[in-house]
């Protein structure tokens, strides 16, 4: 089968979480998951909740198990925290929940990162999996990480990832 057979009649009504990790920005000072809010409208989805969580595990992890349980949207876009520093903890929180890792994400992650800020790319550790039946993406949290990832990766196959959890 083609891919473009394969991607015929995906899911159009995505509804998208985008939870901004940091301690040191409130909603008002968090540009990229203010992009990601924009941008996930602009591709025609629905923003159901955009917030800001401080950068620790336990509240990170209270956050996706309370969005993944009541508010329930299709995927979570969660920037910042997946750096290497010892405030980083976004992938400890978040990869004990997946019940699937989409182990693919990082590498393509980092390769279109390479290919824009060279051997920094190292540094990231993007990490993407389904938790309960939502897709959620842990993505750097500078503005053109988040780009790189919604508009190369994220947005582009949304839909088809859908279509294969709702099988």
């Amino acid at each position: 089968m083609s891919t473009l057979l394969h991607k015929q009649n995906l899911p159009k009504d995505i509804k998208v979480a985008v939870i901004s990790v940091s301690t040191t920005r409130g909603l008002a000072e968090d540009k990229s998951g203010a992009w990601i809010k924009k941008q996930t409208k602009k591709e025609g989805h629905e923003v159901l909740i955009h917030q800001v969580v401080t950068d620790e595990i336990e509240a990170i992890r209270e956050l996706t198990v309370h969005v993944t349980s009541k508010i329930c949207p299709d995927a979570i876009i969660m920037t910042g925290g997946t750096g290497i520093s010892p405030r980083d903890v976004t992938i400890e929180a978040v990869k004990p929940l997946l019940e699937k890792e989409l182990t693919a994400f990082g590498p393509l992650f980092t390769q279109l990162s390479f290919e824009e800020i060279d051997s920094a790319a190292i540094l990231s550790r993007a990490t993407a999996g389904i938790i309960k039946n939502t897709l959620i993406f842990c993505i750097p949290g500078s503005m053109k990480a988040c780009k790189l990832a919604c508009n190369a990766l994220i947005f582009p196959e949304l839909g088809h990832l859908l279509k294969h959890i709702k099988e």
